[in-house]
């Protein structure tokens, strides 16, 4: 079966479902053009709004539509964007649940706190990376549905040596796309609570 996986640049979230044999395929609009294999994974580069999912079974979806206009730690800078960034956004965010619903699949769509909760719904589960074994705080909001599993935590309380990575990341081209990776742990406490 394939699992799908969009907005997903790094690949973090499908590594552990292509070590255990499943077909992945990571749609990013940053991928090169047409796809590129790596294994299980397939990265596809291609814009979201205009792609259809291939036609055959589809264990899983995962969405990481872009934050940066929604995420309420850049509130301050909302009225400077304008309505035409958080129509951008929130258009990406509501194409994800669509092919998320569309293929009948557990699905997850992943978010900062945002204003998502007040345009949409407020999310089904929240997390910190610390409580899958990533020592970094941030704060992550999940839209779920078609019976997607959340995992245990492993840690309930903080653990020594957490830091607040996310908060202190300096300024570069690529700050946005290091800030959204995906924690590991989290990744890998999905594919054993879903597979």
């Amino acid at each position: 079966m394939l699992v799908l996986s969009l907005f997903d640049y790094s690949t973090n979230m499908v590594k552990p479902w292509a070590e255990a044999g499943y077909k992945c395929l990571c749609l990013d609009i940053d991928h090169p053009q047409g796809s590129t294999m790596e294994g299980n994974i397939t990265k596809v580069g291609a814009d979201i709004l205009t792609w259809l999912p291939p036609r055959e079974e589809i264990k899983i979806v995962f969405a990481f539509p872009p934050c940066t206009h929604l995420a309420v730690s850049g509130a301050r800078w909302f009225k400077s964007k304008g309505l035409g960034k958080l129509i951008e956004a929130l258009t990406l965010f509501n194409r994800a649940i669509e092919l998320s619903e569309y293929v009948k699949a557990p699905y997850m769509i992943e978010n900062p706190v945002s204003t998502v909760s007040s345009y949409y719904r407020k999310p089904d589960h929240k997390f910190q990376p610390w409580q899958y074994g990533d020592l970094y705080t941030k704060l992550t909001c999940l839209w779920t549905g078609n019976d997607f599993k959340m995992p245990e935590p492993i840690f309930t309380e903080i653990p020594e040596k957490v830091e607040n990575l996310i908060w202190k990341m300096g300024p570069s081209p690529d700050r946005a796309r290091k800030r959204g990776i995906t924690p590991m742990g989290f990744a890998v406490e999905v594919f054993k609570a879903n597979k």
